[in-house]
């Protein structure tokens, strides 16, 4: 466990920013009617939000990583 936590820092740092951020979108701009699949219901607008959350954050974690790694092997250390 506390070998994923490492390596996915970033992205379970992201995941909380985009919970919040999902149930603000439902709360502040959601679908009214309901008929809207995603934003009519807080409990799948907060899953969505912490999902593009924890997709951001992964990404940036490779990015880092990918910058790391050439720089080792351009030997900048």
């Amino acid at each position: 466990m506390k070998d994923f936590i490492l390596k996915h820092k970033y992205a379970l740092i992201l995941f909380i920013p985009g919970i919040v951020a999902g149930f603000l979108y439902w709360k502040y701009v959601g679908c009214l009617s309901g008929t809207c699949p995603i934003t009519s219901n807080w409990h799948s607008m907060v899953l969505f939000g912490g999902l593009i959350g924890y997709f951001i954050g992964d990404s940036i974690d490779d990015m880092i990583k990918k910058r790391k790694s050439k720089e080792e092997k351009n030997g900048q250390v």
